[in-house]
């Protein structure tokens, strides 16, 4: 017995972070299913299945996984899509799990980490404005309006209004406890599940009219899968793909939310892997297609889940509350959930990066704002991907002026430090007509033209040698670049010899056909091998043409 409640000491926090989060997870998931056209217990059974594998299987341990907005609008079309037909759109939910589980395997998680800050603090922040804008209409006992957070925010005043008075005072009750609960008290019972407890005890004693979340279907589910008709296999194909990436995507980004909280580094591949098996659990027993829920993984971060118990206990409590409890938790009023679900959103948002915007970059405040922006009124992917190019251009702007600057030409002995005494010899006896060319760092697309002008520039010479031994590696545009640069100096009558390059860097030349125009001659390992060959070549017009 005392090692029991040991136990339950123990994993308090786990317990009380599973409740909670299953707590707030029940009417969206419920939402989720009837707004993706496959029915509430869609939404309900998608949650229970892949938040349990997830949890148990994922790598990151703190994180719920569910339907989420993003995910629930794909859904909306592949069911009406296939409709009637629903086998086939859980076949694409299945095929999406084991597309993400391929991600895994292929170790393509490890691609998240290269997501800028500004976009992270960015998608953060815009997440949490989101979440505050859908918490207006249950806060005001009002329904929440449908289409876009524009047409939400659209009908504010409509709703305010209407307000009931009942409700927000619930709100402001729920709201009020999770800001001024004591550490101590947080400690024994999380506030988010006190205010569950004391919002649901007033609305029955005093306010009884107030909407609450309603009648909960229950039921088992049932396997779904079965033959589909040839025609329709690209479009499972093509909208399991979609699904793959846009979960993957939006897990992968709640578990850089949650490293950012909980100071923390998950296993994206892992993560990948935990989703996949999810998602397949999911669409084979007829449940929505699911990813890691922000909102959900912050309630439960907040209420004391530190490790993947929580996760789990999150699915077991869900189930429960379909099979058993369903009662019970119906008469939980919108407007409690909607005061925990508003601190919810103030925690997510990036304060830290707000406080100090006046002392950022402006690039950084730039590419933050814009995905901020772009996520609270158009959609998370396209923020994503937006403030992820604007970072990646950036990136590659500055590295090409960082190696522009690093380039530097030497016509003589006299600017190279390290020269052994044959090869300073060569460069003093050659009188500024054999040019040494040196630049450092990734030759790309990005810096590529630039170093190709200072090549070409109308420097007078006999012999151009380019030192390419800090070059770690080049693309296909620095390639294409490089050969016609080589073909207008020869056209010009200028040798070009390259020296110092690194056995991928000649591979990836030797493959493009730019050894086969230089001549393999003029391909050279050492300094001191390029510059013999340059005096040959200026003593012999012969040796020029080799």
């Amino acid at each position: 017995m005392s090692l029991n409640l040991s136990a339950l000491v123990r994993h308090r926090g786990d317990i009380f972070g599973g409740a909670t989060a299953a707590i707030v997870a029940l009417p969206l998931a419920l939402a989720f299913g009837v707004s993706s056209g496959a029915g509430a217990l869609a939404g309900l059974y998608g949650a229970i299945l892949a938040g349990f594998f997830a949890a148990t299987f994922g790598g990151t341990r703190t994180q719920v996984t569910g339907p989420t907005g993003p995910m629930t609008v794909v859904m909306a079309l592949v069911v009406s899509h296939f409709a009637p037909n629903l086998t086939a759109a859980f076949m694409a939910v299945v095929l999406a799990g084991a597309i993400q589980i391929a991600f895994g395997k292929l170790g393509l998680g490890r691609f998240i980490n290269l997501m800028p800050q500004p976009v992270v603090s960015g998608f953060m922040s815009g997440i949490g404005m989101i979440i505050i804008i859908l918490q207006i209409g249950p806060l005001l006992g009002q329904p929440v309006p449908e289409g876009t957070v524009l047409h939400k925010l659209a009908g504010v005043p409509m709703m305010l209004a209407h307000a009931d008075l009942q409700a927000l005072l619930l709100g402001a009750i729920s709201l009020g406890i999770m800001l001024l609960t004591p550490s101590a008290v947080a400690r024994i019972m999380p506030a988010p599940l006190l205010a569950i407890v004391a919002g649901t005890l007033v609305a029955v004693l005093l306010t009884p009219a107030v909407p609450v979340i309603g009648a909960i279907p229950s039921g088992l589910p049932s396997l779904q899968l079965s033959w589909i008709s040839l025609e329709e296999v690209p479009y499972v194909i093509r909208f399991a793909l979609v699904l793959a990436l846009l979960g993957a995507i939006d897990s992968l980004l709640t578990s850089l939310v949650a490293d950012s909280i909980t100071r923390t580094s998950h296993d994206s591949n892992r993560e990948l892997v935990g989703q996949g098996l999810g998602n397949m659990a999911s669409g084979i027993l007829g449940g929505l297609p699911c990813a890691g829920a922000t909102m959900r993984t912050m309630v439960n971060i907040r209420a004391g889940g530190s490790t993947r118990l929580s996760g789990a206990l999150h699915s077991v409590i869900l189930l429960a509350i379909v099979i058993g409890f369903s009662g019970a938790a119906s008469r939980i009023p919108l407007a409690v959930l909607g005061g925990i679900l508003v601190k919810v959103g103030i925690d997510i948002i990036d304060w830290r990066f707000l406080r100090r915007i006046r002392r950022a970059t402006g690039a950084g405040v730039v590419i933050m704002l814009t995905t901020l922006l772009l996520t609270v009124l158009v959609d998370l992917m396209t923020a994503v991907a937006v403030g992820f190019v604007m970072a990646s251009v950036l990136f590659v702007s500055r590295m090409a002026e960082a190696q522009i600057h690093s380039a530097r030409f030497s016509f003589g002995a006299e600017r190279i430090s390290d020269l052994s005494p044959e090869e300073e010899a060569i460069m003093t006896a050659a009188g500024g007509r054999i040019v040494l060319f040196h630049v450092e760092g990734p030759l790309s697309f990005g810096s590529a033209r630039a170093i190709a002008k200072l090549i070409q520039a109308d420097i007078d010479k006999d012999v151009l040698a380019i030192d390419m031994s800090d070059i770690p590696f080049v693309d296909g545009s620095a390639v294409s670049v490089l050969e016609e640069v080589i073909q207008r100096l020869q056209e010009i009558g200028d040798a070009v010899l390259l020296f110092g390059a690194r056995p991928p860097v000649v591979n990836l030349l030797e493959k493009a056909g730019v050894v086969q125009l230089l001549g393999e001659k003029h391909l050279l390992k050492t300094r001191i091998e390029a510059l013999r060959l340059a005096r040959e070549i200026m003593s012999s017009p012969a040796a020029e043409t080799g």
